[in-house]
């Protein structure tokens, strides 16, 4: 018996222009929770530590498609 596929969540959008990088100060875009604490990062950051933090990460919220917008 094969899994049913997962269906994708639709993307809340929570992030505001207020919240920003931990690494720069620019608009975060994505929120990554690490040891029950969150760390925000803009996309440029999120994606650089992004193979590190999703490792330990229990939950990681990306919002870098309203970039596209």
């Amino acid at each position: 018996m094969t899994a049913a596929p997962l269906a994708e969540a639709p993307v809340s959008h929570r992030l505001t222009a207020l919240d920003r990088c931990d690494a720069c100060g620019a608009q975060a875009y994505i929120a990554a929770e690490v040891g029950g604490s969150e760390l925000l990062y803009c996309a440029h950051h999120g994606r650089k530590f992004e193979e590190k933090l999703r490792a330990v990460a229990t939950n990681w919220h990306d919002e870098t498609a309203k970039l596209q917008d």
